[in-house]
């Protein structure tokens, strides 16, 4: 059957389609997203710690392999929004230096092809997207901006705010951790007409308050209310690409919907399903034109994979931490090194407060020798918690494969651990000082997964950009080389991760290359 035809058509409604689609909306142009899953449903289960954390109740059900052929689920979300349904909304840009060459413990971390500069203005339009609270100047190693964050940072509740003086008085500069956000406060408490209540189930959780600036939220609902040009397919899977003969245009997506089978053209495909997804959906679409998958003249789609090396940390306080909504402050004082250690360390933040059902799901042997007679549920009010994300650096054998059968293998060995373990020490010595227990539990369900494989939620580098087609995927308009209407806006681009939440750069970059299109489209305003 003939395919229906678009202007554009956009492969995932996660941040990078649905900012994309979102900046071009207002064109009139005729606009297509196509998006695997279907809307994450509203229920009680969405604030359940046990449902969300142990039993993984929104986690995709697909079966992966590691190099070793040990079968794993990856924490993948197939909803409107992507992943950012689940995300914390932490949403920081990454460091000037980060786009420049860096040296660290076990190897080099790549110059980006392009600087700051040409990021930060869509930083700009990005934070006022997303909601963004947080205080200027308050982090020491954050990159230079002119204007101020959209929003006001979100206030630290009273043992944060202890938190935060005590790591002042040890002499670091904590700061507001910038959140994407839909909340109105007044004096510490969510006003009236606030959506967001300052609840306990943000970070890690999807929100049936619709108050988390996630992609769905800002982007997807109010752009398919305004714009009868934009059309939104869910339960949509893009089994593959197809191009005309000479294998230099995209002609049609290849869609399976309902048992059924579709197809749809557009003058401009875009696909944004993750770096690991649209990987696989490149390889998925090898024709003989491609015949190593589409755009993977290189060899480069699926390679360089990286994630940060992170951990998800619980401490224990002396005293009772009655924090609600905790995940508000963040340190970067190492974010480059440590007066003992020459190489960049990476990012400690909050996350949200460790629940009951959480901990009763982790394996905790050490810890129920050192504390048998505390209960699940005085460890949870106890605890402070952590994120720690170090950078890990692009590797070509770090990859996701397709084998001739369709199973899915991803190969990853961790490198530049050494930066990592001394985050974690520095942290153990802070909170020394700051009245928790040195001992740290690793919460390895966070997400529903070990975040060593399955843990993909900072995915990103399988398809990256650059001026070499010998070395990259994509030219620096994240067009692929090899193709005149195929672009990626997903965090696949990145040449390399730093340390710091990837999700702000990849929308800053899906809207520099939504104007890109906007003018191949003939859309002056875009």
């Amino acid at each position: 059957m003939a395919a229906d035809h678009y202007d554009l058509i956009v492969v995932g409604s996660g941040p990078g389609g649905a900012s994309l689609a979102h900046r071009l909306a207002p064109s009139g142009k005729r606009i297509l997203i196509l998006e695997r899953g279907d809307y994450l449903p509203k229920e009680t289960a969405n604030w359940s710690s046990s449902e969300v954390f142990v039993h993984g109740r929104y986690q995709a059900r697909e079966a992966w392999y590691s190099a070793e052929g040990q079968k794993f689920e990856p924490g993948l979300h197939r909803y409107v929004g992507g992943n950012s349904k689940v995300y914390g909304a932490a949403l920081l840009r990454l460091r000037e230096r980060d786009f420049g060459e860096l040296v660290h413990g076990d190897g080099v971390s790549p110059a980006w092809p392009l600087r700051y500069e040409e990021f930060a203005p869509w930083y700009d339009e990005a934070e006022r997207l997303f909601h963004v609270h947080g205080q200027r100047r308050e982090d020491p190693n954050e990159p230079p901006c002119s204007s101020a964050f959209p929003y006001p940072a979100v206030s630290h509740e009273p043992r944060i705010e202890a938190l935060h003086a005590s790591l002042a008085a040890q002499g670091l500069r904590p700061f507001h951790l910038p959140l994407g956000i839909l909340l109105e406060e007044r004096d510490g408490q969510p006003t009236r007409t606030s959506r967001c209540i300052r609840c306990d189930a943000f970070d890690g959780f999807p929100c049936p308050l619709d108050a988390k600036a996630d992609a769905q939220v800002v982007c997807i609902d109010p752009m398919l209310r305004e714009h009868p040009n934009v059309t939104l397919l869910t339960n949509a899977m893009v089994d593959r690409l197809e191009t005309d003969a000479s294998g230099r245009r995209v002609t049609a997506a290849c869609v399976t919907r309902h048992g059924r089978q579709e197809r749809y053209s557009g003058d401009i495909v875009v696909v944004a399903c993750g770096a690991l997804s649209t990987a696989l959906l490149l390889l998925r679409s090898s024709n003989d034109a491609h015949p190593n998958g589409l755009a993977n003249g290189s060899g480069q789609v699926g390679r360089n994979y990286m994630r940060h090396n992170q951990s998800v940390l619980m401490a224990l306080s002396r005293e009772p931490n009655d924090t609600t909504f905790q995940k508000t402050l963040a340190v970067s004082d190492y974010y480059f090194g440590a007066p003992d250690w020459n190489h960049p360390l990476g990012l400690i933040q909050m996350c949200a407060k460790s629940h009951a059902d959480q901990i009763r799901g982790e394996s905790l042997p050490s810890w129920l020798e050192w504390l048998p007679d505390m209960p699940f549920e005085a460890m949870a009010r106890h605890s402070l918690d952590f994120w720690l994300s170090s950078e890990d650096l692009p590797r070509p054998e770090n990859r996701i494969q397709l084998g001739n059968d369709g199973r899915v293998t991803l190969a990853l060995a961790p490198n530049n651990m050494e930066a990592h373990h001394r985050l974690r020490a520095k942290l153990e010595g802070l909170l020394d000082g700051a009245g928790a227990h040195v001992k740290l539990l690793e919460r390895k369900l966070y997400f529903g997964k070990d975040i060593a494989l399955g843990g993909t939620a900072h995915q990103a580098g399988t398809a990256r950009f650059g001026t070499d087609p010998a070395t990259s995927v994509l030219d620096l308009n994240c067009k692929a080389h090899e193709l005149d209407n195929l672009y990626v806006t997903d965090a696949s681009f990145f040449v390399s991760i730093g340390a710091v939440n990837p999700t702000l750069t990849l929308i800053a970059n899906a809207l520099r290359v939504a104007a890109h299109i906007g003018e191949r489209l003939g859309v002056t305003h875009a």
